[in-house]
Formats: structure tokens, sequence, C-alpha cells
């Protein structure tokens, strides 16, 4: 297989479930990187820290540093900025509330220690994501602001989220769709398929999108992503798809990236 300038990996399902390492993917983003190759670690998980995804990596084996990691909770903050929000409400963990804080942004139903609330200040904007403390009365808080005109940014819509075991649990979809139905709005959606976090690392890096291979385990996100900004993509059956789609890229696991040229 021809290698790539810039290779963009989502991270669960494809180099980790849950805490478990997934085979072969060490070796072959070490590989990669070690002959020339960009990294960069793309994630739709919007409830941890970009610190904390760095720190997981490096003790999985991984190597990485904090530059290359984009999360969704980064995309949303840097969306909010671009359209001038400043305080805004948040649905979801306090990875996410931390992330926004540190890129100067107001969370005004937020704990000192990131914890959500149904209620706070005034706000210009709500933003949800995964939430395992979601209630019904947060979801009224984000349905009224959303009602009086404020934007409504989701991270992403995932509908689950792979643990060890080949076990799903909800995600952050699941909690997005409730407060589209209530709120009756459309959210700008920052994570995959949106190619909004993938057209961000083109400009950084300054590769082109043909020559930027995206990396997945999901077709309706990862893949849908990087054929929306124009990138080439392959698909790894180690997370949530198991069959894959006629014509699409794929391998058992990451070794397929590299298994050409070993």
């Amino acid at each position: 297989m021809r290698r790539y300038p810039l290779y963009i990996f989502d991270l669960d399902g494809t180099l980790y479930r849950g805490e478990s390492v997934l085979p072969y993917a060490v070796e072959t983003v070490s590989t990669l990187k070690s002959q020339g190759s960009l990294i960069r670690y793309l994630t739709n998980n919007s409830g941890q820290t970009r610190q904390f995804f760095l720190e997981r990596l490096l003790r999985m084996g991984y190597p990485a540093e904090l530059n290359e990691i984009l999360s969704t909770a980064t995309g949303a903050a840097i969306h909010l900025e671009s359209i001038g929000a400043e305080r805004t409400f948040v649905v979801g963990e306090p990875g996410l509330v931390q992330t926004l804080r540190t890129e100067g942004l107001s969370v005004v139903n937020a704990q000192p220690d990131g914890t959500v609330q149904p209620d706070g200040g005034e706000s210009d904007s709500v933003v949800v994501g995964i939430c395992r403390s979601f209630t019904y009365e947060l979801m009224r808080g984000a349905m009224q602001r959303i009602r009086q005109g404020q934007p409504f940014v989701a991270t992403n819509t995932d509908s689950s989220y792979p643990l060890e075991g080949g076990t799903l649990i909800p995600g952050a979809g699941s909690i997005v769709a409730g407060i589209r139905t209530c709120s009756e709005t459309e959210p700008f959606v920052v994570g995959k398929p949106n190619p909004f976090l993938v057209e961000l690392i083109l400009v950084e890096t300054g590769v082109p999108a043909s020559e930027a291979l995206v990396v997945g385990d999901r077709v309706d996100t990862d893949l849908l992503c990087g054929e929306l900004a124009g990138c080439p993509t392959h698909l790894v059956l180690t997370g949530v798809t198991e069959v894959p789609p006629v014509g699409q890229a794929f391998s058992q696991d990451l070794r397929g990236l590299i298994e050409d040229s070993l």
C-alpha cells in the first residue's frame, strides 16, 4: 500500500477500545511516523481534554504529541470563537467544560470542578456532547436557550461508543437527538462526519486532501468525513463496522496500512 504524507487516525475502535490497545496499531503508527509521515489523532469524543488523550496514547505506546491531537471539544471552542460566542451553556462532561475554559470561553452552568447544572447565567450559545450525568432538567435548560435563538452546537452525533469486549454504550448522538427534537432546531455538528475538523488539520499541516489518508472504524462518521473533505479513506474492522462496503479500502486491523511495504 502506498505511503501518504499525512495519516489522520480515529481513536476509539481504531487505535484502542477502552483501555485495550488494538492489535498491531502501535507498531503501524510508529512505523508510519518513523518513515516520515505526519500523524494526527482525531476523536469525536468530547468528554476528555487533549492532555487526557495524550497521556492515554503515550501510556499505550503511541508516538504522540499534544499538537497532534484534535478533539470535538477543541473543535467546538474554535467554532464558537469563529461565530463570536463567549458564554455558553453546556450539556457535557467536565473535560468539555475544561477545554472550553482553556480556550477562553465562559461556561455559564458549570461548577468549578466542571460539573454542569440545569441552570446558569446568561449565555449566547449551547454546546451538547456526551454527558453521563444527563437529566431531563439539563435537556430543558438547553431547549429553552436554543428556542430563544441561541446557536446550537453538537460535538458529534455518534449513536454509540465502543468499549472492550465488543460492547457498545450510548454515544453523544443519543443526547443530541433528544435536544434536537424538543428544540426543533438542527445543530451545527463539529465532529465527524462533518469535514470541519479534517479541514482544520489540512490547513494546519499544509497537506493537500488527496495526500491525507483518513483511517477509522465507522463508515458513517470517520470515512464519510474523509470523503466529504476530499481525502482517501481506509476502514479497519476493529470497531463498530463489521462488514466493509463494496469498493471501500479496508483491512482487518491497522497492519493493512503497511503490510505491503514490510
